[in-house]
Parts: C-alpha cells; structure tokens; sequence
C-alpha cells in the first residue's frame, strides 16, 4: 500500500491518498493544476511537507535511490543520458517479452535514443522502469504520444502489474482511459484534490 498523509508543497495541497495493492487511482485536470508537481512530490523530487509509506516503511527511513527505485516515477517525458537506450537498463537486462507486450524490438537496445520516435521513447521508459521491478508506480501521461494500438498494449501491461499487486497512480487527461484503468478517479484544480465528477454520479 502507498499511504500519502497531508502532502503538500506551496503550489498544491494537502492531499491525503491511501492507494492499495493491485489498484489504480487517476489524476486529470487542467495543465498547471499541479498534477505533475504531485507526482513529483511523492517520488521526493520537488521540496513538499507530509507523510508518504510505501507498505509500512517511511520515505525518510530509505535512502532517496531505494525510494525512487521501489515508487518509480515515469514523467511524461523521461531523460536519457546515454547514447543507446540499453545504456538505460540494468547491466545484463533481458526479457524480450517485456518489449514485445509494448511493441518494441528487441533490438531496440542497442539502437541509439536519437533514432526513437516520440511515442517509441514513452515506451522504452516504461519498459526502464519495469525492468528495476518497482514496487510501485507513478505515471504521468504515460500513452500522451502512442496511437490507440500502442495504447492499448501499455493499458495491458498496465493491468498486470495490477493483478500482481502493484500500486498505480496514473495522471491522465484522457477520461476514457481513466474509467477503463481506475478504481477512484479524482480530479486536481489549483492544487486542490477532490473526486472527480464522473466518479461522484457512477457510485
């Protein structure tokens, strides 16, 4: 379970969320209303005050590297520091099957970054993020750039990382996407969190 106590920083809050295992919780609003910055907040990149736990365990008890390795955040657009995207993975990372499921080459790896499309780098984050094993994940817009095919493999994926348990708080402006991925659905305005309208007239 990740548990989010009156986080809060001066552009947005305080929010409290508890997200249990195996569901997934969206964010929508308007750009600006600091959905991003949340996200941020949570992973501990961005100054916030507040409680965050991952299954009992306290942020500040890990180390800032074991946090952000087990509460991965994938942006909407993630950095690349080498020059071929196997740069970006674990030493020795294999699993073609990952890749296929987010219809990606294997030889991906060693193409370099500049060669990837928009939407094949959205992908190839995920699969960055997948392949440390977090235990939880934050995802901001993370099928912005992907046609409806490509879409639907990462919302696949997606659901079985749900079914094995894991903790998903998914930003999205695409309110389809949210009532097909989501348990609770809010919404964010001026840093203010609520429960989104839609959710309000489904229960």
């Amino acid at each position: 379970m990740l548990i989010i106590e009156n986080l809060q920083n001066t552009l947005f809050g305080p929010v409290s969320l508890d997200v249990t295992a195996g569901e997934c919780v969206s964010v929508m609003g308007p750009s600006g209303a600091g959905k991003s910055l949340f996200l941020r907040s949570i992973a501990d990149l961005d100054p916030n005050h507040g409680h965050v736990a991952l299954s009992g365990r306290a942020r500040e008890s890990m180390p800032a590297y074991e946090w952000r390795r087990n509460v991965a955040l994938v942006p909407a657009e993630s950095g690349w520091w080498a020059d071929r995207v196997g740069g970006h993975f674990p030493s020795g990372w294999s699993e073609p099957k990952l890749l296929d499921a987010l219809g990606l080459s294997p030889d991906i790896m060693d193409w370099e970054v500049d060669r990837l499309s928009s939407g094949e780098r959205q992908r190839a984050a995920l699969a960055r993020c997948f392949a440390r094993e977090p235990v939880a994940l934050l995802l901001d817009e993370p099928t912005a750039s992907l046609d409806e095919t490509a879409t639907r493999q990462v919302e696949t994926l997606l659901n079985r990382r749900l079914a094995a348990g894991t903790p998903i708080i998914l930003v999205t402006h695409d309110p389809a996407q949210a009532e097909r991925m989501a348990i609770r659905r809010f919404k964010m305005a001026d840093g203010r969190f609520a429960v989104s309208a839609d959710a309000e007239a489904a229960q």
